[in-house]
């Protein structure tokens, strides 16, 4: 039998760039769809027959009522945002539990994680992150400090531990000063969440997914946040806390970089950035304002405005470098539709030094920029792409050959049929 494959499906700047719709899309081609990393402090938007879902922890292929689904070890789960999301699927007429299976290595969000990550933004000052306030970088924090509640310990005396850890959190708040704050609430619902999720498949999710691989079939590894983003290879410190790039499916899994196949790279057709943190193509100006109202940019999760501006080429190059990506997907071309031309990022400079690779450090980097013309029409009504305007296709070559990959899906509406394949 032929050994399967994972494909990877990543956003490769700073996240947000439709990878739900993408995940969703791809479902039917693939036995498994898998969540490698991050937690709920992330949003995957899905539209479909007029209804709209936004999915935190579950992966996007829960929708295919075929597929299994496993949310793997290296993401972060809270246990009261994700019964909310799953009762929400259930009441839309989705089976769960024998389709959603959860690793037992996963990491448990603890209500106290959530004040620990206000507590740490607020002691930083004007150096703030931007953090969602979820608890990820604390639950991380602990994972890294062998402290962590895991979904394992739900079965094995957790109370003991909970309460343990919980003790250890309040002596940290405690020394910060950070002592106004009330979880009773919170943390009921959280209990009530783990007693939820005990009726869900907590396994050992590595063993499952290299036995499917070993049967022959595939997965789709799906990312969360953006490659830069990452903890070790993004604008850091203004980063998430886990691994979104390629490296991360292995370590996120349990899978072995022989395994991987495709490296799909989606990124928008101009750039957005949540946060705080150097982005050097940002526009202050009413063009940004005009990319953000049409693009209805702002955060699935927190409504946080996102920051706008165009497409980035040295950003870009490099993501596509650290992860290897093999096939480019291009997300809301449309948004562009009205503009009577596009700018391209191709250089940063500063203090005299212009370079085309990423810098250790962005802060500082203004962009400098190439011009093509806009293409003036409207594209959301396209489904093939001889269709498309011929300045479309023209922006299309270009970024093919500045970044030496091909662009072979191009999404040019949020609906589920407006996905086309080249």
């Amino acid at each position: 039998m032929t050994q399967g494959k994972v494909d990877a499906l990543l956003g490769i700047v700073f996240g947000d760039e439709g990878k739900g719709k993408v995940v969703d899309f791809f479902t039917p081609r693939y036995d498994v769809v898998a969540r490698f990393a991050g937690g709920p402090n992330a949003g995957h938007t899905i539209i479909f027959e007029g209804k709209k879902f936004v999915l935190r922890s579950i992966p996007s292929g829960i929708f295919d009522e075929g597929k299994v689904n496993i949310i793997g070890n290296g993401c972060v789960i809270a246990p009261d945002l994700f019964m909310a999301e799953a009762r929400e699927l259930e009441a839309a007429g989705y089976q769960l539990t024998d389709r959603l299976h959860i690793s037992r290595r996963a990491h448990l969000i603890l209500p106290t994680h959530r004040v620990l990550d206000r507590a740490y933004e607020a002691a930083k000052g004007k150096a703030k992150v931007g953090t969602t306030g979820k608890g990820i970088g604390p639950t991380y924090s602990d994972k890294a400090a062998r402290i962590g509640l895991r979904v394992g310990d739900i079965l094995n005396d957790f109370d003991t531990k909970y309460t343990a850890l919980k003790v250890r959190h309040e002596q940290i708040l405690s020394d910060l000063h950070f002592t106004d704050y009330d979880i009773a609430d919170e943390e009921r619902q959280w209990m009530e969440g783990i007693e939820y999720m005990k009726k869900f498949q907590l396994s050992d999710t590595e063993h499952e997914i290299n036995r499917y691989l070993r049967e022959g079939k595939s997965v789709l590894a799906e990312g969360a946040q953006g490659s830069l983003l990452d903890i070790d290879h993004g604008t850091y410190p203004f980063v998430s806390s886990s691994s979104t790039t390629s490296g991360g499916v292995c370590t996120g899994l349990g899978v072995a970089p022989n395994t991987i196949g495709h490296i799909f790279g989606i990124f928008k057709a101009y750039s957005t950035r949540v946060g705080s943190g150097p982005f050097p193509v940002e526009l202050f100006d009413e063009t940004g304002e005009e990319i953000r109202r049409i693009g209805n940019e702002f955060g699935a999760v927190t409504g946080r405005n996102r920051r706008c501006g165009w497409i980035d080429l040295v950003a870009l190059k490099y993501a596509i470098m650290i992860n290897g990506v093999t096939d480019l997907v291009m997300m809301k071309s449309d948004v562009l539709d009205g503009f009577d031309t596009i700018k391209v990022c191709t250089a940063y400079t500063k203090d005299g030094v212009t370079t085309t690779e990423m810098p250790y450090d962005t802060e500082g980097w203004q962009a400098v920029y190439e011009e093509l013309p806009g293409w003036k029409t409207p594209l959301s009504h396209l489904r093939k792409e001889e269709d498309f305007p011929a300045p479309f296709k023209a922006y299309i070559d270009y970024l093919e050959k500045a970044l030496e990959t091909p662009i072979k899906i191009i999404s040019v509406s949020p609906d589920r049929d407006a996905t086309i394949m080249r």
